[in-house]
């Protein structure tokens, strides 16, 4: 049953699952095991955002201290002090609901539920801009030596060279735009077509047959 804790006036919770549907390779929710063996003591993650005033910030990512879990809903305590959010402050009552939840910690000394194993794709590549923003698809891939990282990278090189339609890179050149050096999730996020490719060996070429509906290797 439901104590009435909401969110302060002002404060809304952002709903992630939007976002990870259109960015499935760089926006990861956690899995049901993980909501699931949440407790009192243990803490979530959500996207806050001030909708009244004037704020730096768009949205803040802060935690919640869950003091018990009801009905699909988190019921606990902020655990951040906010940068620029006049309406809530650490230590507020929230109720916010489970499927609003982008990160998850347990107390000290619980067990982490198991969960499957999740790739990531944040090893970058070079990639013409008309891939990205959608204007047309992964035409041309191939993958050389690495030869972009940077001592202190994050994330290395991978070595993918995603090349747009001949049409499209004319379009970007007449536009000014450049190519990219970003991760490979963000291309993925756009065109996945090729993603049954993305572990072939460093030399591989692969060019896109619209008759096939797949991609060829080439030589």
């Amino acid at each position: 049953m439901s104590d009435g804790i909401e969110l302060p006036q002002g404060i809304t919770i952002g709903d992630p699952r939007p976002i990870a549907a259109k960015s499935p390779y760089t926006f990861e929710l956690p899995f049901p095991e993980e909501l699931a063996a949440l407790g009192p003591g243990d803490g979530v993650k959500a996207v806050f955002y001030e909708v009244t005033g004037g704020r730096k910030y768009d949205g803040e990512r802060m935690w919640v201290l869950i003091e018990r879990i009801e009905d699909g809903f988190v019921v606990g305590r902020l655990d951040n002090e906010p940068f620029d959010m006049p309406s809530i402050k650490h230590g507020d009552p929230l109720r916010i609901p489970l499927s609003h939840v982008i990160s998850c910690t347990y107390a000290d000394g619980k067990p982490r539920p198991a969960v499957p194993e999740r790739r990531t794709y944040w090893d970058r590549c070079f990639v013409d801009a008309c891939v990205v923003e959608g204007r047309c698809h992964a035409d041309y891939i191939y993958r050389e030596e690495p030869d972009m990282t940077q001592e202190g990278d994050k994330d290395p090189d991978s070595g993918w060279r995603i090349r747009g339609t001949d049409e499209a890179i004319a379009e970007d050149e007449r536009l000014g735009e450049k190519a990219m050096y970003i991760a490979l999730g963000k291309v993925l996020n756009a065109d996945d077509r090729w993603i049954h490719l993305i572990d072939s060996p460093i030399g591989s070429a692969f060019q896109w047959d619209a008759e096939r509906s797949d991609y060829i290797a080439l030589k």
